[in-house]
């Protein structure tokens, strides 16, 4: 794999502007994949897409205006296909990061002349009037492509699109992972929130959405005597906090939106991570994999998606039924009550994230794929 490789991601939205789970996810794909002979570009659209082209460390990122966005999903005008045409012909593979309808239309209309791989990020969970409409032209593009990447078996295996036998010999397996660096912790925001030194606490830290099964995780709190932080804003925020009064969880605490470095000191002292999500719109949980590398032991719910493939149970922490108040509460305390239970777990977590998620191994998997679409 000497030859350099020029790959070209499509996503509808990315840095700078507001982040998601599939921006970050091809961001951690650049990053790791460049050390193994691969050029990245990422194309997006922006509300705002002055300059057009940024510089960053995980490759050029070149834009043009989105236009609307209806369900999340956006849409440019004729210079969003003028521009895709020009950088896929400097490209020797474009990637498709689904679900995004819109890089499907300018996929038929400027079709590229080289492999294309469709990274499949996730099923269209909510939006079942546009499923259905989309379904044919979704159809045809997942015919087209070379390869489609799942991210987990288990994603691959209960997703009724890519566990179709149409797409049988197209479909591979590469987890999604995170490049590692060295990240200074801010530990004031222990401080300000009145956890004293070595107490153990849990920790969700995320958007605030409708799948995050976090009315769970309020309900299930007053069976747990620890400190509960939820980090992280959202369109669920006003609500979660009526159901705390509700409850009477004085022991949930809000912090909102916080840094990188309080993140890192949040994530490095909990005595556990705890994401549960209910919905299969949570399709992976890239914030497992930030909680592994933490050597943190891990709690989430079994809904037949890639996050209990992050977290195998026994090996990296505990996996249980979703919408289950009291069987989260039983994994919470068996971790708060057995310390040696939660560092065995947090030494599997981290073992595994090494494995199957480290940057190294996401690099290598990734450059290997696309070195071999380029030759073909």
């Amino acid at each position: 794999m000497s030859a350099t490789i020029r790959v070209l991601h499509v996503y509808r939205t990315y840095f700078p502007d507001p982040p998601g789970g599939v921006a970050e996810a091809a961001r951690q794909i650049c990053l790791a994949s460049a050390g193994y002979g691969v050029q990245n570009t990422i194309y997006a659209l922006s509300p705002h897409p002055e300059p057009a082209v940024l510089y960053r460390p995980e490759g050029q990122v070149v834009r043009a205006r989105s236009w609307v966005a209806p369900a999340s999903c956006d849409i440019g005008g004729p210079t969003a296909f003028l521009r895709f045409a020009d950088q896929a012909r400097n490209a020797d593979v474009v990637c498709y990061h689904f679900p995004w309808p819109f890089a499907d239309l300018m996929h038929w209309v400027r079709r590229p002349a080289v492999p294309t791989v469709l990274l499949y990020h996730s099923d269209i969970v909510r939006q079942r009037g546009l499923a259905r409409v989309y379904a044919p032209l979704m159809h045809r593009t997942l015919s087209s492509v070379s390869v489609i990447v799942a991210s987990s078996p288990a994603y691959a295996a209960s997703s009724p699109i890519l566990s179709a036998r149409r797409w049988k010999d197209k479909v591979r397996t590469i987890p999604l992972g995170i490049v590692e660096v060295d990240q200074g912790e801010d530990t004031r925001v222990l401080e300000r929130l009145g956890l004293g030194s070595g107490q153990p606490y849990f920790l969700f830290l995320g958007a605030l959405r409708y799948y995050k099964g976090l009315h769970t995780l309020i309900a299930a709190a007053k069976r747990v005597e620890a400190p509960i932080i939820i980090a992280g804003s959202g369109a669920q925020e006003e609500a979660l906090r009526c159901l705390r009064m509700d409850e009477d969880a004085r022991n949930v605490l809000f912090v909102g939106q916080v840094s990188d470095e309080e993140k890192a000191a949040l994530m490095r002292h909990c005595r556990a991570f705890v994401l549960p999500s209910h919905l299969r719109s949570e399709a992976y949980g890239m914030v497992l994999v930030e909680a592994a590398m933490a050597s943190r032991p891990l709690i989430c719910c079994e809904i037949g998606s890639g996050t209990s493939f992050v977290n195998a149970h026994g090996e990296s922490g505990l996996v249980v039924p979703p919408e289950n108040e009291q069987a989260l509460a039983d994994a919470m305390n068996s971790l708060l009550h057995d310390a040696e239970l939660a560092s065995r777990l947090g030494a599997g977590a981290r073992n595994r994230y090494e494995r199957l998620f480290s940057g190294d191994a996401l690099g290598k998997a990734y450059a290997a794929l696309f070195h071999e679409l380029a030759q073909r």
